[in-house]
């Protein structure tokens, strides 16, 4: 069985979901890169590692709770989804080469990669748990 079509109203609910996921991820980034001193992107690997978990939890939620699709849409498709930001990982492990940050850009792209599969296993595995 498949789930249902989203209406213009989910629609909607997901477009200000991921408007405001990226203004949390804005201002996390922000927020962290202000305590560091480093060249390090820290706050991509905060904001993606804590979308992963949200976006775990909320998978597990639908798939041993009975979460509905239009909720998991618009919380997992419009907030983590603005939230999360593979693009911007993806550009500051290209700006730490640039750089010359060679090992922390592998170290960067390695590390986050880990990170958030493991943050969203953990989402996922404490679901079936509870």
């Amino acid at each position: 069985m498949s789930a249902p079509a989203p209406t213009l109203g989910v629609a909607l609910l997901v477009a200000v979901a991921g408007g405001a996921g990226a203004v949390l991820r804005a201002l996390l980034i922000h927020h962290v890169g202000l305590r560091r001193n480093d060249p390090l992107p820290l706050g991509t690997v905060v904001v993606n590692a804590t979308g992963a978990v949200v976006l775990g939890v909320l998978t597990g939620l639908a798939l041993y709770h009975g979460l509905g699709p239009h909720v998991l849409a618009v919380a997992g498709v419009g907030l983590c989804g603005g939230y999360t930001t593979w693009s911007t990982a993806s550009w500051e492990t290209i700006h730490l080469l640039h750089t010359g940050h060679r090992g922390e850009a592998v170290a960067y792209t390695l590390g986050s990669l880990v990170v958030c599969i493991a943050a969203a296993a953990a989402g996922i595995g404490l679901m079936a748990l509870a």
